[in-house]
């Protein structure tokens, strides 16, 4: 519970609440590094891409989502490697506007986290492991995960009963442009779906559409990706010098419902 800066948990664990509004819930002995996640600049690489909006079709796609299967009772949503909150504040933009729901954003990244809880102040944000999510079970109505890797056992322990989780996995063409600068053998990504226990697929959509980056985008971009641990000094050459770069989005996003407990127990 807050206290002023302060949180406590039932088991009288305190937990400072920082000055910019977020909480630090991640124990130093779950790190796996002094300052896990994003650094700051990459976190100003990707504010400044994102901004921009090349990602804005994909923010409003979330966010359509989330409309339409959430009714106006629902009360809490969890938005999981959330980031410096882009997708997040835009749920809960549109969420809010319709009724009384907490929005809340996690991630592993202390950097990011203070980004968004500097810059938005409807999320609820907290710097944790999406493995171990402290939440209570059966808080949340949806959770957003882009990207972000998590058990699904955590998931069903913090889903409502018929409640949803949405996925935004790479589809088989995502910055396929990249990765044939990157690899010899550049491949498609892998369309087959995760295995999510305790959840059902009820919806499967594509979101594809092409990209024109100036070399200042196209280096925010990359960073912001995988890949630029494998990118050999040539390639940000390339990308330095390239006054346009055309490069593919391809997302694949998934809406995954809790099933009923009497389902899971029959389940094969």
């Amino acid at each position: 519970m807050p206290e002023a800066a302060l949180w406590r948990c039932e088991n009288r664990h305190q937990f400072d609440r920082a000055r910019e509004g977020y909480v630090n819930l991640l124990p130093v002995q779950h790190k796996r590094s002094k300052q896990p996640g994003d650094s700051a600049d990459m976190m100003l690489a990707r504010r400044e891409f994102l901004d921009a909006g090349h990602y804005q079709p994909l923010q409003e796609k979330v966010c359509d989502i989330f409309a339409r299967v959430l009714n106006e009772k629902a009360s809490a949503v969890l938005d999981i490697g959330c980031g410096e909150g882009y997708y997040t504040h835009a749920v809960a933009n549109r969420l809010q506007a319709r009724g009384d729901v907490e929005i809340h954003g996690l991630d592993v990244s202390k950097v990011a986290v203070r980004f968004g809880a500097k810059r938005y102040h409807n999320v609820q944000f907290c710097v944790a492991s999406s493995h171990r999510l402290p939440f209570a079970e059966g808080q949340f109505d949806a959770v957003l995960r882009i990207y972000a890797p998590c058990k699904a056992e955590e998931l069903a322990r913090v889903v409502k009963e018929q409640g949803y989780v949405l996925t935004v996995t790479p589809g088989p063409r995502h910055l396929l442009q990249f990765k044939e600068l990157i690899y010899q053998d550049a491949k498609l990504h892998d369309e087959t779906p995760e295995k999510m226990a305790g959840f059902e697929l009820v919806e499967q959509h594509s979101l594809n559409y092409p990209m024109q980056l100036n070399s200042e985008e196209s280096a925010a971009l990359l960073q912001m990706t995988p890949f630029a641990w494998r990118a050999r000094p040539e390639v940000w050459g390339v990308l330095a010098t390239t006054p346009v770069f055309d490069c593919e989005t391809d997302f694949t996003l998934r809406l995954w419902q809790r099933r009923s407990e009497e389902l899971t127990a029959v389940a094969p």
